[in-house]
């Protein structure tokens, strides 16, 4: 009939697909797959085991997130591992690569299936107990499925881009090839593409990255904290009477002059009439240089009277210039308020970013600001100048290091030093770690009988060794076991440390091992995480310094009830 719609017209049902269509698509899917997604049997059951060592604990408790990427990086090594080992097995065989059998796949599915689930069942247990050790809610029991997904999504990612490496290599080895032997063609492929990346990751990548934090922590730098405001004390850097504009002192430097207990709470915890401590400091802008920063703070310190204050104290601080105020407040108690502090900055970027990239101004900032207080603090009377002591905490520890040459420069050119959870680089931490006197671990070095420097993970508890004279100037290294920043080393991808070979420290499960590759990822990733745990902790150390100062200070008449009550009053940050 006329008008009438034809069959093909009404049907609701898409037309079908052309067949050379349909079959070169399945084809494209097909090559790709099995050009970027398609895995070897020997790889997955390395990438396997990798996976279930992943699960074994650290030092800190994981997020499942943070899991999931510790599992997939190790996977994808594990997996390289494996086809490694199954190349070379080949060309020993002096055979080609065959396709696994269907039953090698079902076996490994089924162990893979059994062994992720205990493994991430017991990594749950392990990671409650770790939590349990330092007082942290346990997580929930959704990071059981966002761990295998990130793990999974990480690995397919790592080892898709390291064929496209494989595939770039191959295409530069044979365009050499058209004018150089393949052997050399073969070689030289593979130095452009290895140096290339290495470039490009380190040269563009991680420049652009590192200038971007830069960029924008510097402007972060201009933001004052909320409460802050400047002092009018003369006694503190940034004041009108002071050399150093308080614009220029940055963002933690502000918030470091003006705050600090004042004469009035120092009476009222010592119950004898105290002075206002005096604060000095400059920041990143305040001079073009690190020496002319380190003169400017000193000149500035000398303006407001810390030379003739009975303690002095250089700080050596980390990253965009922070200083922990438990350790300058708990000096400032003990002392009566009776002591001078002197600082600077040194980078824009947070503590954690400068660990990675700002050693070497850490290093000059340390030496700099010490050398420079230094010197004017020995052409004083000898009679009249005040102790001279050095504090430094993580990155910062690493910058105070570098202005002594060992344990006698230590103790004739300062009254004491406290440094708080050391990174594994410093130099004189490893040699003092490494020439410990036998038979004591690593965790709680003993260095030439203790005579002049120590270590402890817990001042409270005493500093060993307690039957050995600690006369003369002291030096003393807190470190906490469960601290990764003390403990990270590139070292740990192929070499088991002490501290691993001994048994754990007081807040380390027991069952932490060491495992090539996977252990050092795992530290690895603690390393952001090192100050979100509880006192007494990981990177955390504010209780500690109560105890550790006035064992380096020795203040006259001190008692364990004070120390318990200005212990509490340092942690609960008044």
């Amino acid at each position: 009939m006329a008008g009438t719609p034809t069959e093909v017209e009404t049907s609701s049902e898409p037309p079908a697909e052309p067949p050379l269509e349909k079959k070169a698509r399945r084809g494209l899917s097909r090559r790709i797959r099995d050009r970027w997604f398609h895995y070897t049997v020997p790889g997955l059951w390395m990438a396997l085991v990798f996976v279930c060592l992943s699960l074994t604990p650290s030092l800190l408790p994981r997020s499942g997130f943070l899991q999931g990427a510790v599992s997939g990086i190790s996977a994808a090594i594990g997996y390289g591992l494996g086809v490694t080992a199954a190349w070379a097995w080949r060309a020993f065989a002096d055979r080609e690569p065959r396709p696994a059998r269907r039953r090698s796949w079902q076996i490994l599915a089924v162990v893979a299936v059994v062994a992720v689930l205990v493994f991430l069942f017991l990594g749950l247990l392990w990671q409650d107990q770790i939590r349990d050790e330092m007082g942290t809610s346990a997580d929930s029991w959704t990071a059981v499925l966002i761990a295998p997904i990130v793990a999974a999504l990480l690995f397919a990612g790592i080892i898709a881009v390291s064929r496209a490496l494989r595939r770039l290599y191959r295409r530069a080895a044979r365009l050499l090839g058209r004018w150089i032997g393949p052997r050399a063609a073969r070689a030289v492929g593979w130095v452009l593409v290895v140096g290339g990346t290495v470039l490009l990751v380190n040269g563009v990548l991680l420049d652009g990255l590192v200038n971007l934090a830069n960029q924008s922590f510097s402007v972060r730098n201009d933001i004052t904290f909320e409460g802050i405001v400047q002092p009018t004390s003369a006694l503190r850097s940034g004041s009108p009477a002071s050399l150093v504009s308080w614009d220029s002192l940055g963002r933690e430097g502000r918030k470091f002059v003006a705050t600090g207990p004042t004469s009035e709470q120092i009476t009222a915890f010592t119950g004898q009439p105290a002075m206002t401590p005096i604060r000095a400091y400059a920041g990143l802008e305040s001079a073009d240089t690190a020496e002319q920063r380190a003169q400017l703070a000193v000149d500035d310190l000398q303006r407001e009277g810390g030379f003739q204050r009975g303690t002095l104290v250089v700080a050596t601080t980390t990253g965009s210039g922070w200083i922990d105020p438990a350790s300058v407040d708990t000096v400032e108690y003990l002392t009566g308020g009776n002591s001078a502090v002197i600082a600077m900055q040194y980078s824009f970027l947070p503590s954690w970013i400068s660990f990675l990239v700002d050693q070497t101004k850490a290093r000059e900032a340390g030496r700099e600001l010490f050398d420079a207080v230094y010197d004017r603090w020995s052409k004083l009377d000898e009679n009249a100048r005040p102790r001279l002591v050095v504090f430094g905490e993580s990155l910062g520890s690493f910058g105070g290091e570098t202005a002594f040459s060992g344990e006698y420069d230590m103790r004739n050119r300062t009254s004491g030093i406290v440094f708080a959870g050391p990174p594994n680089f410093n130099t004189l931490y490893r040699q003092f770690t490494d020439d410990r006197d036998a038979g004591s671990p690593e965790v709680q070095p003993v260095y030439r009988e203790g005579r002049t420097i120590r270590f402890s993970d817990d001042p409270q508890a005493g500093v060993g060794p307690t039957d050995q004279p600690w006369n003369g100037s002291r030096v003393l290294y807190i470190l906490h076991a469960s601290d990764p920043i003390v403990w990270w080393s590139p070292h740990l991808i192929l070499h088991k440390p002490d501290w691993l070979r001994e048994s754990p420290g007081p807040d380390v499960v027991q069952a932490v091992r060491w495992v090539p590759f996977v252990t050092f990822w795992q530290v690895t990733a603690d390393l952001p995480f090192a100050t979100g745990v509880p006192v007494g902790h990981g990177h955390v150390y504010t209780g500690e310094y109560v105890d550790a100062w006035a064992d380096v200070l020795q203040p006259a008449g001190w008692t364990p009830a004070q120390a318990t009550e200005l212990r509490d009053m340092i942690i609960a940050g008044k």
